[in-house]
């Protein structure tokens, strides 16, 4: 099983965007989120190969307009998966590990082990 990587929130961190509480997350809408090929690899990335506490839209290196990425990333963190906090104009994510395994255990391990399709 891969390993996800666990960095704690630095201090001064500034406070998430509006999500939903871990008690309104929804499986239907998670796995309604999760079930597009790029916010799959998104949350993967985030949770194997993260370097920081939380990452920008760029440190993916997606060849994808910044409209696009920017959709991709605000159906992630409004289904719940992912939490977003601004840093003045650049909004980081990382994944919300704890509370996705609170409500639906194995999730994160099956997103975790994930093989994406080769083309």
């Amino acid at each position: 099983m891969p390993e996800i990587r666990e960095i704690p929130v630095p201090d001064g961190a500034p406070a998430p965007l509006p999500e939903p509480d871990v008690d309104d997350l929804r499986l239907e809408t998670v796995l309604g989120a999760l079930s597009d090929p790029l916010r799959l690899e998104i949350v993967q990335r985030l949770l194997l190969e993260r370097e920081d506490f939380d990452h920008t839209c760029g440190w993916f290196g997606f060849d994808r307009p910044k409209s696009s990425l920017t959709h991709h990333f605000r159906a992630l963190r409004e289904a719940g998966v992912i939490r977003q906090r601004q840093y003045g104009l650049e909004r980081r994510s990382h994944v919300r590990t704890g509370d996705l395994d609170a409500r639906f255990p194995g999730l994160v391990a099956l997103v975790a082990a994930w093989t994406p399709p080769t083309d």
